[in-house]
């Protein structure tokens, strides 16, 4: 098979170091693909991506035209990282998110970081995810973001950068475990000879954090799992977790606040609820706080929650950090609130909203990629390199007229992986999504993530609306470097 003789080119391959040379990691699964036919392998894929239908893997794009539900396609060849080079991640991706938690606990609190200078307030207050009716909240233990999907990328040299933090309702955990769940059944030798970290006790930890939310007089908590609804996106993966976690599946109109509590209508009457998990943005939850015409939320359940009496995973006003302003502002946080350095670095970050920086990047706009504060899932971005002159000069525009709203960063030279195109092996740029539970007193990061792929040959987009695929995320177990 034509893996042996992959060349990887002038990019950091997640596999290979060199032509016809598998890192040490990756030696053991390139010996045995090797051994397979491309018409063997190409056939494996093909029932990969049949069986992930008929699981149900599937997602919605908005606005499209064809109106269907499209699998999120998973590439068989794995990516693979090697235990001590997860063990560092993990320490990053842990002080993080707890530099994180800190800033939301003071910015909705007392705010010392804006009257120490390190950032300006302005700056806070004008994100679309900072939420007025969460100051002076007090969640339960004191945790904020329960629930993060961190998106991580290599650069030409092999560094990892993080791209930015998901901390509203990071979504694909179900990706990651259908894919595994998949890929075990395609090729259960490779699994039995190679030493490869588990993932499916992710459900179990989610409850387990979940729990951990409730009062602890309480002998018998009740979960939930909030969803807009069935034409979400992520439809399926809300449905999917509850099923794993054994909770129910619901609607905002399911619920209602009724004697001072959130309860969900059942066949035998009310019923408490404790805890809920929500996948429903903040603007949504409540009409009588926020969107008066959403008719997805429950109205009243801002004030249950801040008398204390139920816990909302992701705490509302998480989303102030998923900004791309506040995220440039994240090695700060760690020097400020744990007093330590970065263990993680953020990609290098221009402020629009400074006069220094964005005269730069309008004299640069065709070597960088410019982002949207808010946007998520590939929109709101132009790609410099790849844009035309009239594309430019729009984006141009937009930056004058609202700098806050945009930041720029170099094109990085993303790490690839070996991918199946057609009958051939390719390379293919990469990123990936650890997810981390945090619990306060104990911090879970969820071995591997979900390796997004770039399946359009050149492409640095990685977004299943943007035509990407996944990849299985093998953490080995006693692996070396």
């Amino acid at each position: 098979m034509q893996l042996q003789s992959y060349d990887p080119g002038n990019f950091y391959d997640e596999l290979f170091s060199a032509p016809g040379q598998p890192r040490p990691q990756a030696a053991p699964l390139i010996d045995w693909m090797g051994q397979l036919s491309p018409e063997i392998l190409r056939q494996h894929h093909e029932t990969a991506q049949i069986a992930l239908f008929n699981l149900g893997v599937t997602f919605r794009v908005y606005n499209d035209d064809q109106g269907v539900e499209r699998i999120f396609p998973v590439d068989i060849i794995p990516r693979i990282i090697a235990e001590a080079e997860w063990r560092s991640l993990e320490k990053g991706l842990k002080q993080r998110i707890k530099a994180l938690n800190c800033f939301l606990t003071d910015i909705y609190g007392p705010q010392h970081i804006v009257k120490d200078g390190i950032m300006p307030l302005d700056i806070v207050e004008s994100a679309s995810g900072f939420l007025k009716p969460c100051i002076g909240i007090k969640p339960p233990a004191g945790v904020w973001c329960h629930i993060t999907g961190t998106d991580l990328v290599r650069d030409g040299k092999g560094q990892w950068f993080v791209l930015e933090d998901n901390l509203r309702v990071p979504s694909g955990i179900s990706y990651v475990l259908e894919n595994r769940r998949v890929m075990k059944s395609t090729f259960p030798d490779m699994f039995q000879t190679i030493p490869i970290q588990p993932v499916d006790s992710y459900p179990s930890q989610l409850l387990e954090t979940l729990l951990n939310l409730a009062p602890p007089h309480l002998a018998a908590p009740v979960v939930v799992v909030l969803t807009p609804g069935i034409n979400n996106s992520a439809y399926f993966e809300h449905s999917f977790l509850a099923q794993q976690m054994g909770v129910e599946l619901v609607e905002g109109r399911d619920l209602v606040v009724a004697d001072g509590y959130l309860q969900m209508r059942t066949t035998k009457g009310l019923q408490r609820v404790d805890v809920v998990y929500r996948r429903l943005d903040d603007d949504f939850i409540d009409p009588e706080v926020f969107r008066p015409d959403s008719l997805l939320g429950v109205a009243g359940l801002m004030e249950v929650y801040r008398q204390g009496r139920v816990a909302l995973a992701n705490a509302p006003g998480t989303g102030v950090a998923d900004d791309k302003v506040i995220y440039a502002y994240v090695p700060e946080m760690i020097n400020y609130y744990l007093k330590e350095e970065p263990l993680l670095a953020n990609v290098p970050t221009y402020l629009c909203w400074r006069e220094e920086d964005r005269n730069y990047v309008l004299d640069h706009l065709a070597e960088l990629v410019v982002k949207s504060a808010n946007e998520a899932g590939g929109y709101g971005m132009l790609m410099g390199p790849s844009a035309s002159p009239q594309e430019r000069e729009q984006f141009a525009e937009r930056i004058r007229h609202n700098p806050r709203n945009y930041i720029a960063q170099p094109v990085l030279n993303l790490s690839r992986v070996p991918t199946l195109i057609g009958d051939q092996v390719e390379g293919r740029h990469v990123d990936l999504r650890p997810y981390i539970l945090n619990r306060g007193d104990e911090i879970y990061v969820h071995p591997g993530g979900l390796t997004r792929v770039a399946l359009r040959k050149g492409s640095l987009v990685v977004n299943s609306s943007q035509g990407g695929g996944s990849k299985d995320t093998w953490v080995l177990q006693g692996s070396g470097e």
